[in-house]
């Protein structure tokens, strides 16, 4: 079943293919979302049922492909065509950008629906961000590429983009070190529909058994950013993944209205400021079976000016039921776990640096959102908490305009119609910091749907406690603000936000840990590859039984 008709199906059924996708071995799993390809004659020829052609990259197993660049395989390549990639490091010596962008510079820029890229090892097929005459992956500093000159700076790059074109599968294989600039830059994998006039322009992709990391740090201003990367994007799948190093996040996925339709599944992040982060991204999620571990904030959703349109909503769109039984919502963050998410020393630039240290999840002026049976483990400050995001200028939809609080020209997004039911907590809040513990909750304005909170297990706080015995069901029922003042100025300081131009409100006995240097992280050394890289293919000399 191709990812594409995700346009027009009910989630029931899109959920229901992705599950039978998975229930089969991996490779086949991703056949199945795919949709495949038939047996055919070898590769250059087209097969005879359908023309799709397996375009070759490299050597695998003594034999020569036709190409020795990703790139020009992909310049080759039709719809519908398989393009496999023999283990190397494939660096960047020469980028493109999608016409009229030249701040997107990219080491695979593809603009064609419909193709398959996959590796034929995850470990050893690496797109590499540094310069030539350099090892895979290098830390050196004279091996870091800062991409293309605009004016006196460097653009950065970008590993892989996917620009407007719908369908297109990455697989197995690794992208590190393209570090941000002056452009739009420092994602390693990015399908990309550029929300311009705030439309979603790409549909349907499948990320499969991903690493996405940096392993050189000199500067924020040129760090790499963000790891696997959906914007403006309806429909897709994150699966078997992995992100570490990160400035922003791991994982992103933003600016697609209710719309969403993505799962992440079976995946991890860890050693990022956020490892995940998603800005106005709703409707239909599923984020499920993923470890998000030794970030400084594991899990970040928010409302936000910027990837637009705010505000970020989870609830169902007409017709759609939850893809969990039982959820509140159709965003729904399920059976993942958040474990020690205490690390200041991680990369971390703009909002991202923002995040509370020691949190497991932050819903952060999100709305309708459900947390179901998750669990949290030694999280110091706290395993979840509910809060308003403030923000400022246009174009604030969704939000509050000059809130006294936030103060003039502000945005203040509040949260409302969240639910967490049936999460473990264990170990939580052992930064001993008032209100630090299972989780806690504030919103500023009122008269807005009630959150719900209901068979939450372990050692719950009194506000956590409260917050199960007054609101245990999401019902809909506008409920005053609750202001938790004590609760507001522990997140003001362990964020190191000010409102109104206030200095953010510690307290002589506050203690959260601050960055001392910045650490990177070397990949684990058995991230698992696809079992079997010829599933699925189109019989080609590489894959002779297809």
């Amino acid at each position: 079943m191709p990812v594409r008709r995700l346009r027009s199906l009910s989630w029931a059924a899109v959920a229901s293919c992705l599950v039978l996708g998975f229930g089969l071995t991996a490779s086949a799993g991703a056949t199945a979302l795919r949709g495949g390809g038939s047996a055919g004659a070898t590769a250059p020829r087209a097969s005879a049922a359908h023309g799709v052609r397996v375009l070759r990259v490299g050597t695998w197993h003594h034999i020569k492909g036709q190409f020795k660049t990703i790139q020009a395989a992909v310049d080759h390549a039709r719809p519908g065509d398989w393009i496999l990639v023999a283990p190397g490091d494939y660096k960047t010596t020469s980028s493109r950008a999608p016409k009229g962008h030249s701040d997107i510079p990219s080491g695979v820029l593809i603009t064609k629906p419909d193709l398959t890229i996959r590796g034929m090892n995850r470990r050893t097929v690496v797109v590499d961000g540094t310069k030539p005459g350099y090892g895979k992956c290098s830390k050196k500093a004279a091996a870091q590429n800062y991409g293309p000159k605009q004016g006196s700076s460097n653009t950065g790059l970008n590993g892989i983009v996917v620009w407007h074109a719908n369908d297109v599968n990455v697989e197995n294989l690794t992208a590190c070190n393209f570090l941000s600039g002056s452009g739009d830059t420092g994602n390693e994998i990015w399908w990309d529909g550029l929300n311009k006039k705030n439309k979603i322009d790409g549909w349907g992709f499948l990320a499969n058994y991903l690493t996405a990391t940096s392993t050189f740090y000199d500067s924020e201003t040129d760090a790499a950013a963000y790891g696997l990367f959906s914007s403006a994007w309806q429909g897709g799948v994150f699966a078997h993944d992995y992100a570490s190093n990160f400035n922003d996040s791991g994982f992103y996925i933003g600016a697609c209205h209710q719309l969403c339709t993505q799962i992440i599944r079976d995946s991890r992040s860890e050693y990022n400021a956020l490892g995940y982060s998603g800005s106005n991204s709703g409707g239909t999620m599923l984020i499920e079976h993923n470890l998000f571990d030794h970030n400084e904030d594991g899990f970040d959703t928010n409302s936000q000016n910027g990837d637009n349109p705010p505000p970020q909503n989870g609830a169902c769109p007409k017709g759609i039921k939850p893809p969990i039984k039982g959820a509140h919502t159709c965003w729904v963050l399920y059976k993942n776990r958040f474990i020690k998410n205490n690390d200041p020393n991680v990369p971390k630039s703009g909002s991202a640096a923002q995040g509370p240290v020691g949190t497991g999840v932050s819903l952060s002026g999100a709305r309708n959102d459900t947390v179901m049976d998750n669990t949290f483990i030694s999280n110091g400050a706290w395993g979840t908490i509910v809060v308003p995001y403030p923000d400022s200028g246009p174009p604030c939809t969704g939000g509050i305009r000059n809130d006294p609080i936030t103060g003039p020209g502000s945005c203040l997004y509040d949260e409302y119609g969240d639910a967490l039911i049936d999460n473990t907590y264990t170990n939580n809040g052992f930064f001993g910091n008032a209100t630090n513990g299972a989780f806690d909750q504030l919103n500023l304005a009122g008269h807005e749907a009630t959150d719900c909170y209901h068979g939450n297990k372990g050692k719950l706080s009194s506000d956590a406690k409260s917050l199960e015995s007054s609101y245990p069901k999401c019902s809909g029922k506008k409920v005053p603000a609750n202001l938790n003042i004590t609760f507001l100025n522990e997140v003001l300081c362990d964020t190191q936000v000010s409102l109104s131009g206030s200095t953010p409100p510690c307290g002589s006995d506050d203690h959260y840990p601050r960055q001392t240097k910045v650490v990177m992280h070397p990949l684990p050394k058995q991230l698992p590859t696809m079992p079997h890289p010829c599933a699925g293919v189109p019989k080609n000399p590489w894959c002779p039984k297809g």
